[in-house]
């Protein structure tokens, strides 16, 4: 592998350009918002959305204009999952080896959300349901309201809650008795017990809710934003590691940052008695 600088800096590229055929995609001041854009619908997913997403997650990797992810659907819903014409109905007629690529590209959404380094904000109001729950799940940070309805309904169409790591993440988040509840049964989890439970980071009035997301996405972008992806990515690999290992990887990740500029306009920041502004190298 080459250490040029110019090489490995030819790797990174602005996404802001990016032109979404599924969904609607926008970049403003660091910021990349996505729009899940079938409101008639409450904005479910199809085979082609399901692609591009996981497409544009993995191409983050390389961007060097966005710093967080804003994602949330338009009008009164978040994501009613695969929609049930155009994802369901074909799906009864696959045989097993094509169900299994359909599986592995919808995991791969999920893999794409997590290892991308930006921290991802969830603004989930309505319906938030099958794959739109677990896109919310995926996600760094869940803002809602009380009409939110988050529900991993599986279950209810004769499925096992096992899919796109709902199994690994779900548990995680509101521990294993609740994620077997919500798994085993399928049923709605509705916004105030979703913050109850620690599914939600914050709820919000429906009318403010979009307006607080942003404002969070606004303030990490604001941040460090180097050191926010070695968070991000120290959260999502420490899953694996026993404690030794995990402090271990902590300390070196955590030179690494101290190598950053960052951590120089802190402390002088700090010695000047000011609030840091942070550029992210």
């Amino acid at each position: 592998m080459s250490t040029d600088p110019a090489l490995l800096a030819g790797n990174r590229r602005p996404i802001a350009d990016y032109r979404a055929e599924h969904f609607l995609w926008q970049v403003e001041r660091g910021i990349g918002t996505i729009t899940l854009n079938r409101p008639e619908r409450k904005n479910p997913l199809t085979f082609d959305s399901y692609a591009e997403l996981r497409d544009l997650f993995q191409r983050l990797r390389h961007a060097d204009d966005v710093t967080v992810v804003l994602l949330h659907g338009a009008g009164d819903n978040f994501c009613s999952g695969g929609d049930v014409h155009e994802i369901i109905g074909p799906l009864i007629e696959l045989k097993a080896p094509e169900l299994l690529m359909f599986t592995r590209m919808t995991g791969d959404l999920v893999k794409a959300m997590r290892h991308c380094p930006q921290p991802i904000v969830a603004a989930i109001d309505g319906v938030c349901a099958g794959a739109g729950a677990i896109m919310a799940m995926a996600s760094d940070l869940r803002f809602g309201t009380a009409r939110s309805k988050v529900a991993f309904l599986f279950n209810r169409v004769g499925l096992a809650g096992c899919d796109m790591g709902a199994c690994n993440m779900l548990p995680r988040i509101v521990g294993q008795g609740r994620a077997s509840e919500l798994l085993y049964t399928g049923r709605a989890l509705g916004g105030d017990e979703a913050f109850t439970w620690g599914f939600l980071n914050r709820l919000c009035a429906p009318e403010g809710l979009l307006t607080e997301a942003h404002a969070m996405a606004a303030e990490l972008a604001a941040g460090p934003t180097f050191a926010n992806g070695i968070t991000k990515s120290m959260l999502h690999h420490e899953w694996a590691m026993d404690i030794d290992n995990a402090i271990e990887a902590e300390a070196q990740a955590q030179a690494l940052c101290m190598l950053t500029e960052d951590f120089a306009r802190a402390y002088h920041a700090f010695a000047a008695k000011r609030k840091p502004v942070f550029e992210g190298n």
